[in-house]
């Protein structure tokens, strides 16, 4: 009697939110599939791109100041024209999932996991050392082929903070302002806000500085 071919058995899915899904989640990704089958968390970005999982380490402490510093000062702007700015937020695009280090938006966020990019009207990187082509290349044409009117790049090459706005004209970002660190950053759309790019970034640390030194007294 001829035996029935082996079927190995299905993989388990679980209950609640867990990263063992991107072991046993073989279908191309999606934004909503990730916002539902992975938890939330404070450690790396996970992002989708082109149905797969792109996980991202957290950058350098600078990036970290400037991502501290800049949202703040542009949401007490933004907030006089009515929009709403956050840093590192789920963003919705197409099937696509991004978390771009600041976005601006028509309206509160609050009690969302996720918006979509139609409710955008700015989105902002810092440039990483690790990730230029993503930052400076990458990202932008993305969001410019989902229509943000709106595109800020920080770049800290060298730790001379550049602030570069962009407006999305023809499909393409075209340069609308800039300015580097010691000069004065002035943009009036989508909203009116200056700063200078020097003081994003913190002070530059000791490297004689002892971390956890043992304590010369015992």
């Amino acid at each position: 009697m001829a035996q029935a071919a082996f079927a190995p058995e299905p993989a388990p899915q679980p209950t609640e939110p867990s990263f063992d899904a991107l072991r046993w989640h073989d279908e191309p990704w999606t934004a909503r599939l990730a916002l539902d089958l992975l938890p939330e968390t404070n450690g790396p970005k996970v992002e989708v791109l082109s149905g797969s999982v792109i996980v991202t380490p957290h950058a350098g402490i600078d990036h970290q100041s400037v991502e501290r510093e800049l949202p703040y000062l542009l949401h007490r702007a933004a907030r006089r024209a009515g929009l709403w700015v956050y840093p590192e937020i789920n963003l919705i695009s197409g099937k696509d999932l991004f978390i771009p280090d600041i976005a601006v938006l028509r309206a509160s966020g609050g009690g969302r996991s996720a918006v979509d990019v139609s409710q955008v009207v700015l989105l902002g990187e810092i440039v990483s050392p690790g990730n230029r082509r993503k930052d400076v290349i990458d990202r932008p044409r993305e969001y410019a082929a989902a229509g943000v009117p709106f595109f800020l790049r920080v770049d800290l090459r060298n730790r001379v903070p550049t602030l570069a706005l962009f407006e999305l004209v023809e499909g393409e970002y075209r340069p609308l302002a800039a300015a580097a660190a010691g000069t004065t950053f002035v943009m009036t759309r989508p909203f009116e806000f200056s700063v200078d790019p020097a003081d994003l970034l913190d002070e530059e640390a000791d490297e004689e500085a002892q971390v956890g030194e043992p304590d010369s007294t015992t």
